[in-house]
Formats: structure tokens, sequence, C-alpha cells
């Protein structure tokens, strides 16, 4: 499936280099963020993107309030799937491959975004 995307987000805690280059040689490009259980203090905290008008904003840690300035906020480090307009800001969790939490499954998530709309789709892994 990931071999199909256009990109691939990775929202942290990589925790083992050799699992970003897994990722790195399924294909499409690969744009991560540093977890806390990152070391690598080389990956940056925030990436900022633009696709097809929307502004999307990648950190592990989300933040208490929804930032004015970003239309989308993915985020990881609950390992828990999150789907959640909170006032014009939509934040998506993908859940967690190998470490999900609180009774959830593993799972990892598809995004595709066409004319200004999002199309988010779960996938658990079992």
């Amino acid at each position: 499936m990931a071999k199909d995307a256009d990109e691939i987000w990775h929202l942290g805690d990589v925790c083992a280099e050799l699992i970003l280059d897994e990722l790195r040689a399924i294909g499409p490009r690969v744009t991560l963020v540093r977890g806390n259980c990152d070391s690598n203090f080389e990956w940056p905290l925030v990436v900022d993107l633009v696709r097809c008008g929307l502004k999307f904003r990648l950190q592990h840690v989300p933040p208490d309030e929804p930032p004015d300035d970003v239309d989308v906020l993915l985020h990881g480090h609950t390992h828990v799937p999150r789907n959640e307009r909170r006032g014009k800001v939509l934040f998506l969790n993908p859940g967690c491959v190998a470490r999900p939490n609180r009774g959830s499954l593993p799972s990892v998530a598809w995004l595709e975004i066409a004319d200004g709309k999002i199309n988010w789709k779960l996938v658990p892994l079992r």
C-alpha cells in the first residue's frame, strides 16, 4: 500500500534508524519529525507543508491549542488514532504500528487530498 503513495509522512518515534531506511526503500519520499523516543537531533520537531492549497503541520506532540496558521495538524505521541476538529483545525493521528495505546489496534492511515478536501482512512494492521 505505501508504495502507491506520493509521500510517506512519519510523525515521530522512529526509534531505530533502520526503520527509516526501510521506509525510504519503499519508494515514495519520506518526511519525518522527531519524536520523544528519537535520538537524532538533526530531525525537525515541526514540518509545515502545503498540499493542494491546504496547510499541514507535522509534529510529534500535539499542542494544547489549535495553531492559527494551519488547516490540518498531524501528530503521533499518544499512539491512539484521532480524527477531531478543534476550531478550524483538523487534528489527525494515524495511531501506531508497533506500540498502540489504550486498546487501539496497530494502524497507519491513508490520506488523500483533492480539490481542497481531505479523505482520511485509518488502516488497521491486524
